[in-house]
């Protein structure tokens, strides 16, 4: 009996994969939808509709995406998360997704076990943005001046756990200075009040920033990013500057349910792989400050639990909760 038991099993396990492989052959026979769980216009959104318009040519099914903001984008990845796990509904988040466990007690999935990395499509360094007419042109000037005038300094996030969020307290906490924290719903209205002077500073997303520091409306001070951004040679790193622990790196990656067969999550990563690596793609992305992030699934989804447990623990450190 035991042994017809385990040939039972084996039957099944061997019919449940050659029927996963068989769908992943005929992958994808129907539109494919991309929740961004962030509103239209943030990098978080520009940057996935270049690499997916590439992607839905190569093959040759439309890949939709569907903007659903809400709750420090925990709507949008909940809907990911609860979705049949065949490779047609999936997630496009922010490095927000590793703080999101720290911020949310009472999350109704899990974001290590919930989801399965397709892999990034490159990270962005936010940059430390003022208007000319604060009279700062360097970032130790900045600090120097913050410091001296405790709580007078106010800041742009897009709420607390956003990327921009965690860059600018990760180098207020390390530069040891207090300022007020103001969230917006979007990047657009943050980048208003910071071009008007009305808003002191904002760690923006180099794509959203880059025109108009090249058109002098805005100053860069310095990236969060570990390396210095292509786009901005001149510009500081945080890490470079002197404050230690400053650094964060903002990534945009794609993610599946969890379930979701192996075969099709390879397939996904090599589309995308490609869409990348193509030259329209790379010129458009490059003109964006996009920076190349390389890992596989599985490295990824490696590097994601990595980045729960940084931040966890920095949210303790730091008191944060959320909005």
């Amino acid at each position: 009996m035991r042994h017809l038991a385990t040939s039972t099993i084996l039957a099944t396990l061997m019919v449940l994969g050659a029927t996963a492989i068989a769908a992943a052959d005929t992958y994808p026979s129907k539109p494919i939808r991309a929740i961004i769980p962030f509103g239209a216009g943030s990098a978080t959104d520009i940057i996935p509709r270049i690499v997916f318009e590439q992607m839905s040519q190569q093959l040759g099914q439309q890949i939709v995406v569907e903007n659903r903001p809400g709750a420090g984008g925990t709507t949008g990845s909940s809907a990911v998360a609860k979705s049949d796990p065949d490779g047609y509904t999936l997630l496009v988040h922010s490095s927000a997704h590793s703080i999101t466990p720290a911020l949310y007690a009472n999350l109704n999935y899990s974001t290590s076990d919930d989801f399965a990395a397709v892999g990034p499509m490159g990270n962005v360094p936010n940059v430390l943005i003022i208007a000319p007419s604060k009279g700062l042109t360097n970032v130790q000037d900045f600090v120097k001046k913050a410091k001296a005038n405790p709580g007078t300094f106010n800041f742009a996030t897009l709420g607390v756990g956003s990327a921009v969020f965690m860059s600018a307290e990760r180098f207020r906490i390390s530069a040891g200075y207090d300022a007020v924290h103001i969230p917006f719903k979007g990047g657009p209205d943050a980048l208003t009040e910071i071009l008007s002077g009305r808003v002191d500073y904002y760690f923006c997303p180099l794509p959203t920033a880059l025109p108009f520091i090249n058109d002098g409306k805005l100053l860069g001070l310095a990236v969060s990013s570990p390396q210095r951004a292509a786009a901005l040679p001149g510009v500081p790193t945080t890490l470079e500057a002197g404050f230690v622990n400053s650094d964060y790196t903002f990534w945009i990656g794609v993610f599946a349910p969890a379930k979701t067969p192996r075969a099709i999550i390879d397939r996904l990563h090599a589309e995308m792989t490609k869409a990348i690596n193509a030259p329209a793609v790379q010129e458009k992305l490059a003109k964006l400050g996009v920076e190349p992030m390389v890992f596989t699934p599985e490295a990824f989804d490696a590097h994601v639990r990595k980045e729960i447990a940084t931040y966890t623990e920095f949210a303790k450190v730091a008191g944060l909760k959320a909005n």
